[in-house]
């Protein structure tokens, strides 16, 4: 049986996930995309330890140095489109790119290391692009309300804060969802 075509013009959405080094940005667009990510991940290495501390993250191994994509169809006429950015300073020059053209933001976040989330949320503010924060609820880290974390995070009345696991598609999905509706009522 045909369906009938749709009157709706198809939209495409891009979402930046944005956040510090090693809050789970790879992971979270890994978890939501409906196609093999597209992903610039590297081996970390001793020539990146002066400006890539492991601190909080001392397992990690590999870092994004250029960009992350994932896309998810939501119906016939909408997709979005996932753009991770780098989560160290020396690689903001791609986030003014990358951010051109975005719907809103993801800004991850890590309660053991919340003050990395700052600049994040700082450019997103200097730009006045809609965001929000996922606080990405790390195995052994203290549980904190999102009430705690946006009065840490000294965020504007009426920004977004959700708890999020960064590996759950279901908990990806809500993040992206929240984001949408929020960005959409600031229109």
């Amino acid at each position: 049986m045909d369906s009938e075509p749709s009157d709706a013009p198809f939209l495409a959405l891009k979402i930046l996930v944005a956040g510090g080094f090693g809050v789970g940005k790879t992971t979270l667009i890994g978890a939501v995309s409906e196609i093999r990510p597209l992903n610039t991940e590297e081996i970390l290495t001793e020539a990146g330890r002066p400006t890539d501390s492991l601190e909080g993250v001392a397992e990690k191994r590999t870092t994004t140095v250029a960009l992350d994509f994932g896309r998810i169809t939501v119906g016939d006429d909408l997709a979005l489109y996932l753009f991770g950015t780098p989560g160290q300073n020396r690689f903001w020059f791609l986030w003014d790119e990358l951010s051109q053209g975005a719907l809103g933001a993801v800004v991850l976040a890590d309660t053991r290391r919340l003050v990395d989330s700052f600049p994040a949320i700082d450019y997103f503010e200097r730009r006045r692009l809609p965001f929000v924060v996922a606080v990405n609820c790390f195995d052994g880290s203290r549980d904190y309300s999102a009430q705690d974390v946006a009065t840490a995070l000294d965020l504007d009345a009426g920004t977004p804060v959700v708890l999020c696991d960064a590996r759950s598609r279901a908990s990806g999905k809500e993040v992206l969802i929240t984001l949408v509706e929020h960005a959409g009522n600031l229109i």
